[in-house]
Order: C-alpha cells, then sequence, then structure tokens
C-alpha cells in the first residue's frame, strides 16, 4: 500500500491550532491558581515517525477488518501526537462514523480524572489524604475508613453496583451519590474486609471522592470539573454524566458486540467511579498537562504512582491509577473501563512520556491488548510479551 494512506489523517490533524498561551484563574477563597494549559505540538512530524505511524495503522487497521475493534485511537510521545484515527460506527442504527470530535464514556477511566481532583485539593492544602471519611462526611458509619483508602481502593468498602439494589425498589429510576450514601448510612451494608487490610476493588470508593470533592470544594462535581480541569486546560468536550445533553453532537451510542445499543439504567446517575464523556484529544490534553506538570507536581504525582499495596506482586495501584513494571525504567500508569457497551484504555508510559488512549464504543476486548500497541511503537526489538493484568 501507498504509506501516504497513513499519513493523511495527521496532516489534517496539524491543521488545528493550538493555544498556547498561558491561563490562570484563581480561587477567591485562597487564591488558588487554576493550571496552565498544556503546550502541544501544533504539527504532526510525518517523517520522524512514518515508521511507528505504518506498524500503528497497521495494527488498527487489521483489527477493526476482523471485526473486533470499533473506535478511536490517539498515540503521543510528549507533546506529539503521531497517530490519531477513527474506526467505525459513532451511531450503528444511522450509518453515522467516529471522527476526530466523538465523545466516549469513560467508563472507570473516569477515577483518574476524579483522583487528580481530589490531589488537586490535598495540594492547595484543602484536604489531608490521612482524614476519616466520617470527618468530612456527616454520618458515614464506617469510621476508620480514610480518603487514602478511598484512593488506593484499600477501603473494604462493598460495591454500591450490588448493595443498592435491594434498598432501592421500583420508585428510584436514577440513583445519585447522595442517595447511595443515604443508603450506606441507614442500612450499614456489611464491609467486605477491614479497612487498610488489602487491595478490593470498589466503585463505592471513587463515588464517594465525588462527594468528597463537593464538600471540600463547595460545588457540585460535575462544576469543579469544568472550572478546575476541564476548562483550565482546553479540555471543552469533556462533560460529566449530569451535564451533558444526550442529543449532544459527536455523542457516540455504546453497543454489544452485535451491534445492539446499552441503554442506561438507574446507576448512570452516580458519578466519580464513572460517568465522565470526552474525547481521545481531551484526554491527551489531560495526560500532556499532567507530563508537565502543570497540573500536578512532581512530588504529587510520585504520590499517586506509588504502589500501595504491596501484597500485589505483578501491578499494582496508586491513586487513581493502576501501573505494573515499577521496579524498572518503563514503568507504567494506566486505568481501563468498561460501562454499557464502552471499552475504554488510558496508558501512560513514564521513560518517554508516551500517552496511549484507546475509546470504544462497542464491547471489544481488543481495547486491553495495549502490549501490542507498545509492540507497534518500539519496533522489531519489543518483545510483544502480553503482562499479565485486570482488564478494569
Amino acid at each position: 500500500m501507498n504509506s501516504l494512506k497513513y499519513i493523511i489523517p495527521f496532516l489534517i490533524f496539524s491543521s488545528f491550532i493550538v493555544d498556547c498561551n498561558q491561563t490562570e484563574g484563581s480561587d477567591k477563597n485562597n487564591g488558588y491558581k487554576a493550571p496552565e494549559k498544556p503546550i502541544i505540538q501544533s504539527r504532526i512530524d510525518s517523517v520522524k515517525y512514518k515508521a511507528e505511524i505504518f506498524r500503528l495503522d497497521t495494527l488498527f487497521t487489521k483489527l477493526y477488518k476482523a471485526n473486533v475493534f470499533n473506535g478511536n485511537v490517539l498515540i503521543a510521545k510528549g507533546k506529539d501526537i503521531i497517530y490519531q484515527k477513527s474506526f467505525g460506527y459513532s451511531i450503528k442504527e444511522s450509518n453515522k462514523l467516529l471522527n476526530d470530535s466523538s465523545i466516549f464514556q469513560l467508563a472507570s477511566v473516569s477515577k483518574v480524572i476524579t483522583g487528580v481532583a481530589t490531589l488537586i485539593l490535598y495540594e492547595q492544602g484543602r484536604l489531608n489524604i490521612d482524614s476519616k471519611v466520617s470527618d468530612i462526611l456527616a454520618d458515614f458509619p464506617y469510621k476508620n475508613v480514610t480518603v487514602k483508602h478511598l484512593l488506593s481502593h484499600r477501603s473494604g468498602l462493598p460495591n454500591y453496583t450490588y448493595f443498592c439494589a435491594e434498598y432501592l425498589g421500583d420508585t428510584v429510576c436514577r440513583l445519585s451519590n447522595q442517595q447511595m450514601l443515604d443508603i450506606m448510612i441507614k442500612h450499614q451494608p456489611k464491609a467486605y474486609l477491614n479497612p487498610g487490610l488489602r487491595f478490593n476493588y470498589s466503585n463505592t470508593n471513587y463515588a464517594l471522592l465525588a462527594l468528597i470533592v463537593e464538600k471540600i470544594a463547595k460545588k457540585s462535581y460535575s462544576t469543579y470539573l469544568k472550572e478546575e480541569l476541564f476548562t483550565p486546560l482546553g479540555m471543552n468536550h469533556s462533560y460529566t454524566a449530569l451535564n451533558i445533553d444526550s442529543t449532544k453532537e459527536h455523542l457516540t451510542c455504546g453497543y454489544t458486540n452485535k451491534f445492539c445499543c446499552v441503554p442506561n439504567d438507574r446507576y448512570d446517575g452516580v458519578v466519580g467511579d464513572k460517568g465522565i464523556y470526552t474525547t481521545t484529544y481531551d484526554l491527551f490534553l489531560l495526560s500532556t498537562a499532567l507530563y508537565q506538570k502543570r497540573l500536578l507536581a512532581h512530588t504529587t504525582q510520585q504520590l499517586a504512582y506509588t504502589p500501595h499495596s504491596k501484597e500485589i506482586k505483578t501491578h499494582n495501584y496508586g491513586f487513581g491509577w493502576r501501573m505494573r513494571n515499577m521496579n524498572d525504567s518503563a514503568k507504567e500508569v494506566f486505568h481501563n473501563g468498561w460501562w454499557h457497551g464502552y471499552r475504554t484504555s488510558f496508558h501512560r508510559r513514564l521513560k518517554d512520556s508516551l500517552t496511549v488512549i484507546v475509546l470504544s464504543n462497542r464491547l471489544n476486548s481488543s481495547v486491553y491488548a495495549t502490549w501490542k500497541i507498545y509492540a507497534a511503537i518500539d519496533g522489531p526489538q519489543a518483545s510483544g510479551v502480553k503482562p499479565e493484568t485486570e482488564e478494569e
């Protein structure tokens, strides 16, 4: 094939001009300055990355033609986007195709953003992560659970998607974070483990963190994200499930493998653990801001990337990030997601500021095979060995 075919999407992308001027805002209560917009590359060096572009496009084209991938991809090294492309349908029923502006539900990748929001408050000195949750959220009945336990999934709390069903009946069509907390206060479902005992992944942890962000910031979770992250970083196509218009242009539908649209349910009103909608490009802006330390300081990020469950040997969890290769220069921090037909993958290799974003609106497990992407990026010298890790 003519290699120009693989380069055209990147030349098109290079026509977008990114405003790299520093933007500042202030919190009237403490003089907090909003993060500066990340500096990104406005042109793609298609010659420099020609080999990587060819291998990546070969990989994703093969997956698409095999009917095992439908979604958007963005791969970047530092501020350079080296590959960005769309494959398949945004809305299958109307034959609407995906494009660079397509908006996806992030599913559990939303935990990364909730973790960042929590750590912004920590960095501002407004939140002590060693504080007990019961000191922040009134009447919270699990007295020894701390904010740190929530961030690292060591609270031992049960998953709200399981225990809430018993108490909702048929009257609640859309559960909220506060209603979830009210159920915990009133019925006190039994904890799975004592806090701090060991890692136990639970969506409840990050739904509670969204409430803590609201309590400390004195504004809704959606408003906080918009004012403190999305707007300052130029993430102009990012929303939560609570403030996105279902008729919004470029919003995708989530599908099963057989392209049956997956409807929302009563748990879509709970956010923090999921519920953020965005594009591959907006997520790239977040990753770049972190690499450039324009959002969180280096020491705060190191805290987030530190393994907090040492009983796990092959991989681990920090604050909002899974990780592997903890003891060498190829350390990778990431999160995957799966919700209502969406499968998502957001991976970052710290040594070379690599960003890998794969967002799918179809239940294709190929989204999680990022080891193949690393092999395509690194070339023939890459091992291509499949790592052992969870899907979500």
